[in-house]
């Protein structure tokens, strides 16, 4: 079992003349890394958040580490107007949105006896619903243009049980299955949508709000004795959203050491 993290791997321009748009890329999670990918494999990326500070935080460290420093505009993907905002400012920055990566997610832990309906609904809300808001709002722009590409970002939680997470696995399962049926019905028009489903992916947010117990537990069921780095799973998001991924949508790939 080895545990070693693998050398980050440089950009190859996958993504090159691309236009790219990340919701949820504060802080240090998938989202940042993904619009990190994104802008060395060669796009120009647009970034957005619900928080203020750490989106303004995210746009430096961008800048420091590719040169560019991302345009952004806080959103929440709860919000109609928020949500035309963004893909509307998104259209007016670049002329055109070629990607749209959907990162944005709530997780908790409650057990569905003590679940309330608050809890649930800001879950599915975010997850799930947010998911949907954006990707209705981005697919007249592509329709008319008959190219673009969505990413979404669902867990392997959506094929797999775990206690405590009724709640964040039925929203990552509808996020698969909006995946697949808005694949079918964006077909025709040359746009493809698909989603990464990753297993464990480690960062400091992650261990602030998991307890040590529970990361542990989910740490032992990886065949790699680790969790993944957020770039491992951008890296797929990469593929997905680049032109060598030209044959595929509805698919919801693993990013996944787990044991068979």
């Amino acid at each position: 079992m080895s545990k070693m993290v693998p050398p980050y791997v440089e950009g190859h321009e996958l993504l090159a003349g691309k236009t790219v748009l990340v919701t949820a890329a504060a802080g240090t999670g998938i989202g940042f890394a993904v619009a990190r990918r994104c802008a060395e494999e060669g796009a120009r990326v647009m970034i957005s958040d619900i928080h203020e500070r750490r989106l303004g935080e995210a746009c430096n460290e961008l800048e420091k580490l590719t040169g560019v420093r991302p345009p952004s505009r806080l959103c929440n993907v709860t919000e109609e107007n928020d949500v035309r905002g963004l893909i509307g400012a998104a259209i007016d920055e670049f002329g055109r949105l070629d990607v749209l990566v959907n990162n944005a997610g709530l997780g908790g832990t409650a057990n569905v006896v003590d679940m309330t309906d608050e809890q649930w609904n800001a879950v599915l809300g975010i997850t799930l619903t947010g998911t949907f808001r954006m990707t209705r709002a981005v697919l007249p722009h592509m329709i008319e243009r008959r190219a673009g590409v969505i990413v979404n970002n669902a867990s392997v939680l959506g094929w797999r049980a775990q206690a405590g997470q009724a709640h964040y696995a039925a929203a990552k399962a509808g996020v698969m299955a909006l995946t697949r049926c808005s694949a079918v019905e964006a077909a025709e028009y040359g746009i493809r949508i698909n989603a990464v489903s990753p297993s464990l992916a480690t960062h400091k947010f992650l261990s602030k709000v998991t307890p040590q117990d529970v990361l542990d537990e989910l740490t032992a069921r990886e065949a790699f004795g680790r969790g993944a780095e957020p770039w491992e799973v951008a890296n797929v998001m990469v593929f997905l959203a680049s032109d060598y991924s030209s044959y595929m949508t509805g698919e919801c790939v693993p990013v996944s050491s787990q044991h068979a």
